[in-house]
């Protein structure tokens, strides 16, 4: 890795491409960027060439010897590469509305990342992600590869388990679960610090300090708490929070709060007001504002989307990797033996600390006894919707559902997945190969 970087963005026409750029504008000084590339698919052509516009105005602006190509043919751009990004979206909104809508008429909760929706996310996922790690393999089998594609801990798990690509899983709700604490104490977040145990989207804090003085025993009843905009607002309760002593992702909402929040889902639904469709009226917004000739700066109006942050974490990332800084960062990156009660090669959520070779996840010191049963019913979960991405086996597939905690019925389940699979066709030719040697 040299001194002259060149960045690949593999979702470059998403809407949080901006967010990207000031990154790397703001951070030249210590991670000297020369060539990025946003790469998208021929359907994303249009967004594409508004998101590198606006992007070529930023990059102008700042008068920084920067070089910006677009393209949609990735293997043409990936040799050299020092780091990959993925922000993508396989199936795009249109496909998220169908992860969010189906397995309400089942009675069951509609989510892009998590339960049955989640895992139709990860099937239609994995499989692309593994062919641009096939890509990277020949063309630049040195670049780290980051996703921020969700489901995040899947994608990445996937990736450790069928690639030799190193690639490192990362996620806003960390980031996010910082700056409300340096929002809430008012002080800068380098004198935060939060012990995270966990999954992607499945994690518990168990100490948060500031200045050195512990803040959990306070916070532990503030029933607000750190949320974000795609996450139902309800309040948690007080006496779970004091008994878990651990403040939980606002993705837990998802399981301690069920009943709640698929009440609302099918009232939401019921009147076209599905989160799929919130995000897409808020793009559409977003790439009428990056439209504009003048603007040469990420809009405020992009911190509405539910991943705000991303990509400021993707940068302070490869930022650390390069300068190998030694930083802690909370990331997704194989277990080993952290987590005690899970598998080696399972992905999990922790601290670590940022080496050039790599990060190095670090010990533990509470894992809330109440939480570890669900992190580990949520990882069986996981590595069976991993292997069923893989193979493209039916029941592999149903027998995950049949282990995630938000799924209450293997009938109706068996229906669900029927349903979801065969709306999901055109993304998912593994699960309909066998089939189509019959017909």
């Amino acid at each position: 890795m040299g001194d002259r970087l060149k960045v690949v963005v593999i979702g470059g026409g998403s809407s949080y491409t901006p967010e990207l750029i000031e990154g790397f504008i703001l951070n030249y000084a210590t991670f000297p960027v020369a060539e990025i590339v946003l790469v998208d698919i021929p359907e994303g052509r249009n967004k594409l060439a508004i998101v590198g516009q606006l992007a070529k105005r930023m990059i102008e602006k700042s008068g920084l010897p920067i070089k910006l190509d677009l393209t949609l043919d990735r293997r043409s751009v990936l040799a050299d590469a020092d780091f990959v990004t993925t922000q993508m979206r396989v199936g795009r909104l249109e496909a998220r509305g169908w992860d969010e809508s189906i397995p309400l008429k089942y009675n069951m909760i509609g989510q892009e990342t998590t339960g049955a929706g989640g895992m139709m996310k990860a099937l239609r996922t994995i499989p692309v992600l593994l062919e641009i790690c096939k890509d990277m393999e020949e063309l630049c089998p040195e670049a780290w590869l980051l996703n921020f594609t969700n489901p995040a801990g899947m994608v990445t798990e996937a990736i450790h388990k069928h690639s030799r690509i190193k690639s490192i899983g990362l996620c806003n709700s960390p980031i996010a679960a910082y700056k409300w604490l340096s929002s809430l104490y008012q002080v800068p977040i380098e004198q935060i610090q939060c012990e995270f145990a966990g999954l992607n989207h499945l994690h518990w804090i168990s100490s948060i300090t500031v200045n050195g003085e512990s803040k959990l025993d306070e916070l532990l009843n503030n029933q607000d708490g750190y949320s974000a905009k795609n996450v139902p607002q309800y309040a948690w309760n007080g006496s779970l929070l004091r008994s878990l002593r651990a403040i939980p992702s606002y993705y837990l909402k998802y399981f301690y709060l069920q009943r709640e929040i698929l009440a609302e889902q099918q009232a939401a639904a019921a009147k076209g007001e599905t989160r799929a469709e919130t995000v897409q009226r808020l793009e559409d917004e977003l790439f009428e504002i990056y439209k504009d000739p003048n603007l040469s700066e990420k809009p405020k109006q992009l911190e509405q989307r539910g991943g705000a942050y991303y990509s400021e974490a993707a940068v302070k990332l490869m930022n650390s990797l390069y300068n190998d800084s030694g930083d802690i960062q909370t990331l997704n990156v194989p277990n080993q033996g952290v987590l005690d009660f899970l598998p080696d090669d399972a992905c999990i959520e922790v601290n670590c600390v940022v080496t050039k070779e790599g990060p190095i996840p670090q010990p533990v010191a509470i894992v809330p006894a109440a939480a570890k049963g669900l992190i580990h019913a949520v990882k069986v979960y996981e590595q069976l919707a991993i292997e069923a991405a893989v193979s493209g086996n039916r029941d592999t597939a149903l027998l995950a559902l049949a282990h995630h905690p938000l799924v209450d019925s293997t009938n109706d389940a068996q229906r669900m997945l029927d349903e979801m699979l065969e709306q999901n066709k055109v993304y998912l030719p593994q699960f309909f190969a066998e089939q189509a040697e019959y017909e």
